[in-house]
């Protein structure tokens, strides 16, 4: 008998878009062939980087742009290591080691290290205020800056400056962009199309500075940067500088393993590094006969042949890519492809529509279409490119190929939409390298009819998301009656083809009161459920039938399970409740001796008017429990948070309501409260709002003829402002209205819904007649959630009752492997 393959180790340094699309596409091919670990510098899973942009015009939100979320790692057997910087390989014992002391041995390494923000070696590059714009956290400094300060330059006018200079002003920023050359995205247009473009994005308030060449950065009174100034003298006053004029491929730790580098790792055909054939490298970092590219589209090209590679197929070769590029700005349609500015042996076609907004220009070179700059009408970009790619002839096509593929005779499909005229052997999403075929293909097959299932069955539109409108013309076109524009429908996971509504319906209809009955009932593909399922129809089973399913806790998130919220240092954080924010002089010192019995290396007063120990073991968890005597703040838990207050009338002169006692109350009867999502409250004790109860999923604020009650609100990355539920005069009122909404919102939330999404999908309309106009229903709601909170047990105070494992407590001894 074989004795099976032992697995090996695959460690992959870099959790961006390029290594892990190396891993989806490895785990298609052989999905038990490595243990993968992935190490990522940033905190966060594994996002979409190049919808950035929407990000920062306030179009998403980071939520909407992860690609793969940490249950994704878990349920793949992935280990993921986020905030954990690689500082050294040692390619002699083949193993990697973190910057914190983390090492893990590989068997193959794959190097996805992207790369770095080009800062102008200019005085003042270092000064508070000036930064790059290459992640999220340069993405939520510019948030933060355009809170605070309201003059921005932006310097370089290629593609990403010019989405990070129109997303600053969307923010309300007053911005100036600064590019050398004499015209705008000098790489990808001409100066036509360039000029067409300057005055589109004019008229969306932004101003340019063509031909400048930065000097220096100058600081003001404060330390910050104040103002640019240019080699020519010119001076320009800002408050903040954000330089895109390009990037660098991140190849420092690569050389200094001895890999060889040349303005990137240099790798060879099948992606290995030409130094080493166990290290691989993909992406921005890697420098693939002479070119490190920086688009989506090559990397992932890059990214399957890396795949079969390590998948010991060995036929993959990558020759290099045809690039095109699109602006990610609302209402600007542009895309340009291939030798656009032409050359010796090349012919132009061109038609110019100034007032109209519109200009093509096709490259023409012997008998192919080698190059194409399209702005106002981009409809037929993919087909250009199409062409371009292939290489097909256009001798008999070439009198009109200047109006599109709808003219060419031989489509027969006249005056129908885009997506009719396409071949299946087209291309659709050219980041992704998906035909039409293979959207139609899955939308048959697996019943697809939302534009979010066919996103995540075939990949398409899920980078940079210019090809959704044609992914929804041939999933209306599919579909037929049957597609479905809206998520309401959309699968709760790739285990069951039902939604959360259904889930939630036939729970409450059949009576389930287990999991393994909800599975069995809903006919599950996984018997098991999976890491996406499972916390959400475990916490289903628990808010309908409260005291008849029990909880169980390993369906529930670490934080839940350990009662703790993790760190990217895998130490914990403890926040002990503090009702309303008020505390005592005896608990304060039960704090510090705490911290100094147990040698807690930060203490920090959150936003929530809380105190967060941080760098807790995970061993010492409970004794610190024990120790505070204090309960617990829930702050790791899908459910309440805190209640936030100002001092109100019993201290303040503007205050009108007691503000403090009703948070206590309101925190006392919320209290062990479990929902779909995180919960915050806040209560204000006069329309100055100093709690910001206008931004939380409840806020109350006191006037002088009582209170008024706002709901929905989230002071998130995309804050959205809590819309007014009613007005009432007293405190129990205050109370049974406010209970009732979180009661209906548990019932009818879907599990990681905010309460300001669930109030978009269900109407605020709705929630007032259950909860405003409908006294007794009003009641009743309350009354169930006060029973439900009955039930419930203090996971810090009675671990047992609230069915804590504390077997997860115990450190593991290890042996030494021989």
């Amino acid at each position: 008998m074989l004795k099976p393959v032992e697995k090996q180790n695959l460690v992959v340094i870099g959790n961006g878009m390029a290594g892990i699309r190396v891993v989806e596409e490895l785990l298609k091919l052989a999905p038990e062939l490595y243990n993968i670990t992935v190490y990522g510098a940033e905190p966060h899973p594994n996002y979409n980087r190049i919808m950035l942009s929407p990000v920062l015009a306030g179009e998403q939100t980071f939520d909407e742009i992860v690609l793969n979320d940490l249950a994704w790692y878990e349920s793949n057997d992935i280990t993921l290591h986020i905030g954990k910087e690689i500082v050294e390989i040692d390619r002699i014992k083949r193993v990697v080691k973190a910057a914190d002391g983390t090492q893990t041995p590989y068997h193959r390494l794959l190097l996805a290290t992207g790369s770095n923000s080009f800062i102008l070696p200019v005085p003042g590059k270092d000064l508070p205020g000036v930064i790059g714009y290459r992640d999220i956290a340069d993405t939520q400094a510019m948030l933060d800056a355009a809170q605070q300060y309201k003059r921005a330059v932006v310097i370089g006018g290629g593609l990403l400056g010019l989405e990070a200079a129109n997303g600053l002003a969307v923010q309300g920023m007053d911005v100036t962009v600064v590019h050398l050359p004499g015209w705008l995205m000098e790489r990808q247009l001409d100066p036509t199309a360039a000029g067409l473009l300057q005055k589109s994005l004019e008229k969306k308030g932004l101003k340019f500075l063509l031909n400048k060449n930065t000097q220096a950065l100058h600081a003001g009174a404060n330390g910050r940067v104040s103002a640019i100034e240019f080699t020519d003298g010119e001076r320009l006053d800002t408050d903040l500088v954000v330089m895109a004029v390009g990037i660098r491929p991140n190849d420092k730790l690569a050389a200094s393993a001895g890999l060889y580098c040349s303005r990137g790792v240099v790798v060879s055909d099948t992606l290995q590094t030409v130094t080493d054939p166990r290290v691989y490298a993909v992406g921005e970092c890697a420098n693939h006969r002479g070119v490190a590219y920086g688009l989506v589209a090559p990397l992932f090209e890059q990214a399957k042949v890396c795949a079969n590679h390590l998948a010991m197929y060995g036929i993959g070769r990558y020759e290099g890519s045809v690039t095109s590029t699109k602006l990610k700005v609302t209402g600007v349609d542009l895309f340009s492809a291939g030798e656009f500015m032409g050359g010796e042996g090349c012919e132009e076609l061109l038609l110019s529509d100034p007032i109209g907004g519109v200009y093509k220009k096709l490259v023409i070179k012997g008998d192919k279409l080698v190059g194409a700059c399209l702005y106002g009408d981009t409809v037929d970009g993919s087909w250009y490119f199409k062409l371009m790619r292939e290489g097909k002839a256009i001798g008999e096509i070439r009198d009109r190929l200047m109006f599109g593929q709808s003219n060419i005779g031989d489509t027969g499909h006249d005056g129908q939409n885009q997506a009719s005229r396409m071949a299946d052997t087209d291309e659709v999403c050219g980041c992704n390298g998906v035909c039409k075929g293979t959207i139609v293909q899955a939308i048959k097959t697996k019943g697809l009819f939302t534009i979010e299932e066919v996103r995540k069955h075939t990949k398409a539109s899920a980078s940079c998301g210019s090809c959704t409108g044609l992914c929804e013309q041939i999933l209306m076109s599919t579909a037929g009656a049957d597609y479905s524009s809206t998520p309401k429908t959309k699968p709760m996971c790739g285990c069951t083809d039902h939604g959360h509504q259904v889930v939630r319906d036939a729970i409450f209809k059949h009576h389930l009161i287990t999991k393994e009955q909800v599975f069995a009932t809903l006919n599950w593909r996984t018997p098991n459920g999976c890491a996406s399922c499972r916390p959400a129809v475990n916490y289903y089973l628990i808010s309908s039938w409260p005291g008849e399913a029990v909880d169980d806790p390993q369906s529930r998130f670490i934080n839940e399970r350990s009662h703790a919220n993790i760190q990217k240092d895998r130490t914990y954080s403890v926040v002990p409740r503090m009702w309303a924010g008020e505390t005592t002089a005896d608990e304060l010192r039960r704090i510090a001796d705490v911290v100094d019995k147990y040698k807690i290396p930060t203490v920090k007063v959150t936003g929530g008017q809380r105190i967060d120990l941080l760098g807790v073991k995970k061993e010492d968890l409970q004794n610190v429990w024990t120790d505070l005597g204090m309960p617990s703040g829930h702050a790791y838990a899908k459910g309440l948070r805190t209640v936030k207050t100002c001092v109100g009338s019993e201290w303040c002169r503007f205050g009108t309501q007691d503000s403090t006692q009703m948070g206590k109350d309101l925190e006392h009867a919320l209290f062990k409260m479990y929902a779909p999502h995180k919960v915050k409250l806040a209560v204000s004790g006069c329309p100055r709002n100093c709690a910001e109860s206008g931004i939380k999923d409840v806020g109350v604020i006191g006037v002088d003829s009582g209170w008024e009650i706002y709901v929905g609100g989230n002071g998130g990355i995309k804050t959205e402002v809590a819309q007014f539920l009613c007005r009432v005069k007293t405190p129990e009122e205050v109370l049974a209205v406010s209970g009732a909404f979180l009661q209906l919102y548990r019932k009818e939330g879907w599990y990681l819904e905010r309460t300001v999404h669930y109030l978009a999908r269900v109407g605020l309309e709705h929630v007032k007649k259950q909860v405003v106009d409908d006294l007794a229903q009003r009641e009743s709601l309350w009354a169930e959630l006060q029973a439900a909170l009955k039930l419930e047990e203090d996971p810090w105070h009675k671990p047992q009752e609230a069915q804590v494992d504390l077997r997860q407590f115990q450190p593991i001894k290890l042996t030494e492997m021989v």
